[in-house]
């Protein structure tokens, strides 16, 4: 009993050790967005600002017409959103297939697929660019969405999960006449609700945080996503700090906000699509 009762501490002060090592960073950026920028460089660094401004932060958002971060924000919350809903149908649909469909060379196909995660993702930047520029698509929201939509990863969470959903549930709706579509649709998506929610959280960080293909496929400040588009804060010769972590904690309330709401789903669904493979 009192082991259990000492593993169980321990646990806690390791979950809040690594707790207190994640906020810290997220602390900072608040501090110094709260910072006039001749207390930005001080030292020491001071967590609790002597003098606090808001200025920054209305500078960035009301008053520097070359940093349009309204613009930005809607960016990256519309490209966000598209690519996570269309990662949700497209790799759903996949994993399905791979999980319960039968045809030649599935698993063939299915282990080429999960080798592409090997592939590290900057090598596709050219390709991808020339596919863009092709298509006209430079400096569009299409250019921004579609090459984010094929998740290899995705396919291979939400497999599991329907790898582990009972089989007497699809025969019985065959035997009441459904197609395999509608077996799809109204059975195993329904119960697949927690992988979906924790591959759109994956899906919907992974796109609001981009920064090297949006900062490459996009060429005016107006189509640009809050992230690539706080770079334009930083030059050869002046960071602006202040209001460069204004924009920063700005960027991160959304995700923060999502993760809070979604966490129960998140974990249930991570738990649940490594128990069968």
């Amino acid at each position: 009993m009192q082991r259990e009762k000492n593993l169980k501490i321990l646990t806690y002060i390791i979950a809040i050790t690594f707790a207190v090592f994640w906020i810290l960073p997220l602390l900072w950026m608040l501090s110094t967005s709260l910072k006039p920028e001749s207390q930005v460089i001080a030292w020491p660094i001071e967590i609790i600002p002597e003098e606090v401004t808001f200025q920054n932060f209305y500078d960035i958002i009301f008053d520097s017409p070359r940093t349009p971060i309204l613009r930005w924000f809607f960016n990256s919350f519309f490209v966000s959103t598209a690519t996570t809903f269309l990662v949700l149908a497209v790799d759903s649909l996949a994993a399905y297939a791979y999980a319960r469909l039968e045809f030649k060379g599935k698993n063939v196909l299915f282990w080429l697929l999960m080798a592409t995660m090997m592939i590290p993702p900057v090598t596709n930047l050219i390709p991808n660019y020339l596919i863009m520029d092709r298509l006209g698509w430079i400096d569009s929201y299409q250019a921004l969405i579609f090459p984010q939509v094929a998740a290899v990863f995705g396919v291979f969470l939400m497999r599991q999960f329907f790898i582990g959903l009972p089989s007497e549930l699809e025969d019985a709706a065959f035997i009441d006449g459904c197609n395999r579509f509608q077996i799809f649709y109204i059975i195993a998506l329904p119960m697949a609700k927690p992988a979906l929610i924790a591959l759109g959280l994956f899906t919907f960080r992974a796109s609001w945080n981009a920064f090297l293909w949006p900062l490459i496929i996009t060429n005016s400040a107006k189509m640009r996503p809050l992230t690539p588009g706080l770079r334009l804060l930083q030059s050869n010769y002046m960071t602006e700090f202040g209001k460069l972590m204004a924009g920063a904690f700005i960027s991160a309330i959304p995700v923060i906000i999502i993760f809070m709401v979604a966490q129960k789903y998140f974990v249930k669904g991570i738990a649940l699509t490594g128990m069968k493979g």
